[in-house]
């Protein structure tokens, strides 16, 4: 057995990619806004939701695999958008298209990633991929940005919209976190602790938000890496500029950032294809709703019109089978496939889904349910 191997849950990960990271690193990743209630929340709504398990259901074999924004994933997941992750691991974004890609499931690139639109398109050629794009101030380079995901065959079109400025980000404060990463005393102090770490980026260098080179960027102020990204970002955009940004997409158009069901209707109304009921992980605004208690709602507004997705809190392969019971088409996983790539690379990225994907079957067996398109709001009850 591998040390992968003995990590039986994404908590597991977790501790080894915290192990492994220099402080700074992980709590970028790790943390989220101001006192984490919201980031807390988020994982605490799987927790209180309860399941009523039908019995005496032949659950020989179960079938994981649902539609995702038209097409058949093999589990009903995607991985999420997640920045800067080459700072834990340098390649990062190509592990996890390439595990998503070999589990059957789309892979989401952020906007501020560390490898290029174009280089995942490449490492992971006959995956599903999805382009996250952040509204930026510049529209000529943002609307490059678009054209250069259609060009490389991205199938959908992940827009950020609960993101008009950074979130308060208090660890990365504490620790003076920017991104690129930039070591001083401060966020270095236990880096000759972390070897393996060190060796990585000796190896590759300090890595670079490569789709935003060549975009004219004021100098990030001191720490806060949320305000130096958030000041590039256009909060005046409107239901009117989606309307312009839906007519220039030819693919999948998705809304990420909705909790609201008036919002999901505008949604539909604008001619997007789906929405992401998400509060950015917890890591914006303190406070926000938490996004499985969202869900139902949005559900419900946005009907046969859209496909609902659901992020923030993930952790367990049964959170996939609480958000179908609810109303989500899937999930998307931000931190739990990120943790599984920082602890171990491909394999850890391949871990982790593989762990995810063993407890969702196993809960749907328990649940009586033998297919995960099947599962419906019966098995869900709130205490």
């Amino acid at each position: 057995m591998t040390r992968l191997d003995r990590a039986v849950n994404i908590e597991d990960l977790r501790r080894r990619a915290k192990s492994r990271l220099p402080r700074s690193v992980f709590d970028f990743f790790d943390g989220g806004a101001e006192e984490e209630s919201t980031l807390r929340g988020n994982a605490e709504a799987f927790r209180r939701l309860r399941l009523l398990p039908k019995v005496l259901v032949d659950v020989h074999m179960v079938d994981t695999s649902v539609e995702l924004l038209g097409a058949r994933s093999s589990l009903p997941m995607a991985i999420a958008p997640t920045g800067a992750i080459g700072a834990g691991r340098p390649g990062a974004e190509m592990m996890l298209a390439r595990a998503a890609r070999a589990a059957g499931i789309p892979f989401t690139l952020a906007t501020p990633a560390t490898a290029s639109i174009e280089e995942v398109a490449e490492a992971s050629a006959g995956g599903r991929l999805w382009f996250q794009l952040y509204l930026l101030k510049n529209v000529d380079f943002r609307m490059k940005l678009v054209a250069r995901a259609k060009a490389a065959g991205y199938e959908a079109l992940v827009v950020t919209v609960d993101l008009a400025t950074g979130g308060k980000r208090e660890r990365d404060l504490r620790n003076d976190f920017s991104a690129p990463f930039r070591p001083n005393w401060r966020n270095s102090r236990d880096i000759p602790f972390k070897p393996a770490w060190l060796l990585d980026i000796a190896r590759h260098g300090i890595p670079r938000m490569k789709n935003l080179e060549g975009m004219v960027t004021n100098a990030p102020r001191l720490t806060d890496i949320a305000a130096s990204v958030g000041r590039e970002l256009d909060a005046s955009f409107d239901w009117d500029d989606l309307k312009r940004l839906r007519d220039a997409w030819p693919g999948k158009l998705v809304l990420k950032g909705i909790v609201r069901p008036d919002d999901a209707e505008r949604a539909a109304a604008a001619g997007c294809d789906a929405v992401v009921v998400s509060n950015h992980g917890g890591r914006q605004l303190e406070g926000a709703i938490a996004t499985l208690d969202a869900l139902p709602a949005v559900a419900r507004a946005a009907g046969s019109r859209l496909a609902v997705l659901v992020d923030g809190g993930v952790r367990r392969g049964v959170d996939l089978l609480k958000a179908r019971a609810l109303g989500a088409q899937g999930v998307l996983t931000g931190r739990a496939t990120l943790f599984g790539v920082m602890a171990g690379g491909d394999a850890g990225a391949k871990r982790a889904i593989e762990i995810l994907a063993g407890e969702l079957e196993r809960a749907m067996m328990l649940c009586g349910v033998a297919r995960a398109a099947d599962i419906g709001a019966d098995l869900a009850v709130r205490p």
